[in-house]
């Protein structure tokens, strides 16, 4: 594949965010509409007590991608009430458009004691064409379980052959790399099934439907699947479980994997076609990758250095 930077398209600390925040456009996610763009994204505030919450905004582009349109003002969707699985923060936010609905496939996160968060799957749907979302329930559709026991988050969901597709990530451990450091997590991705895209279920609970490369400590997050010239193709971002904020020869980069039946999946890192550019502004890492297709074209949104901090990056595929 080749894919053609056009370079970072939007850096949230230069406008006015919804939710006093004012960092961080993590995991990019379009909706398409007849003549423009829709770009979901998290941002981050710090609560009282210092800690990061991470709340749902947008911003709005030309159909060519030329122009801002508007940024959104106002909350697209509420965080959890007290001790609710998305109590301090949504990340990420995938919505999908299917039979005339705005749906929305969140990540919740809340805080623990012993490690320091857990995550679960929610829903939520829009009346007024994507500017806010109310939650379908209180608690997640996706949830720990008794194969995949904490950490479950990441979702995006497609409609193939009329019936839904998650890929979302789980967690497999919390590991302690250094004695007086915090644990790290380490997550892989899976899939579930489902007929209304409330109910889902997994052919295999706690099976990884991704090889590792690095090894069996490495993470895999934020998958996302197209079907483009008869074959699903997916794109993810993964990295080294430990000391992968600091090093960069250990921070996220884009994998990718190719399926015929979108139940195995064949692992080709090496035809990915993008990767870090030195003395940019993604030098350090490329993460949170969404691929998805407009007016014939194929465009990956993406975050670089940072996880995010200071915007997120547009790419197209002139070749595959």
């Amino acid at each position: 594949m080749k894919w053609k930077k056009k370079g970072r398209i939007f850096n949230p600390t230069e406008y006015k965010l919804p939710n006093l925040c004012h960092e961080y456009a993590q995991s990019p996610q379009a909706l398409i509409f007849n003549d423009y763009i829709r770009i979901y994204f998290s941002t981050r505030l710090h609560d009282k007590t210092g800690k990061c919450l991470s709340h749902i905004a947008f911003v709005d582009y030309d159909i060519d991608f030329q122009n801002i349109i508007n940024v959104s003002r106002n909350t697209v969707i509420e965080l959890g009430d007290l001790g609710h699985f998305d109590e301090h923060g949504i990340f990420p936010m995938n919505v999908v458009r299917h039979e005339g609905k705005i749906l929305a496939y969140t990540c919740g996160w809340s805080r623990r004691v012993s490690v320091s968060v857990d995550t679960s799957i929610g829903l939520a749907l829009s009346e007024d064409n994507g500017l806010t979302f109310k939650k379908f329930g209180k608690g997640p559709v996706l949830s720990s379980s008794l194969h995949e026991p904490f950490l479950v988050g990441d979702p995006f969901v497609a409609i193939f052959e009329n019936q839904y597709h998650m890929w979302y990530i789980f967690g497999i451990a919390w590991k302690k790399f250094v004695k007086d450091q915090p644990p790290d997590r380490i997550y892989k991705i899976g899939h579930a099934i489902s007929e209304d895209g409330i109910t889902w279920y997994k052919k295999e609970e706690g099976r990884q439907i991704i090889a590792d490369r690095l090894g069996a400590d490495e993470s895999q997050a934020l998958p996302t699947v197209a079907h483009i010239n008869g074959r699903y193709h997916m794109f993810f971002c993964y990295r080294q479980s430990f000391n992968f904020r600091r090093n960069k020869d250990r921070g996220y980069r884009i994998g990718y994997a190719y399926s015929d039946n979108l139940h195995d999946w064949i692992r080709d890192d090496a035809i990915v076609g993008i990767d870090v550019t030195e003395g940019s502004w993604d030098s350090d890492m490329l993460c949170y990758p969404h691929v998805f297709q407009c007016d014939d074209r194929v465009y990956m949104l993406y975050n670089g250095n940072e996880f995010g901090r200071f915007g997120f990056g547009l790419a197209v595929l002139e070749e595959m």
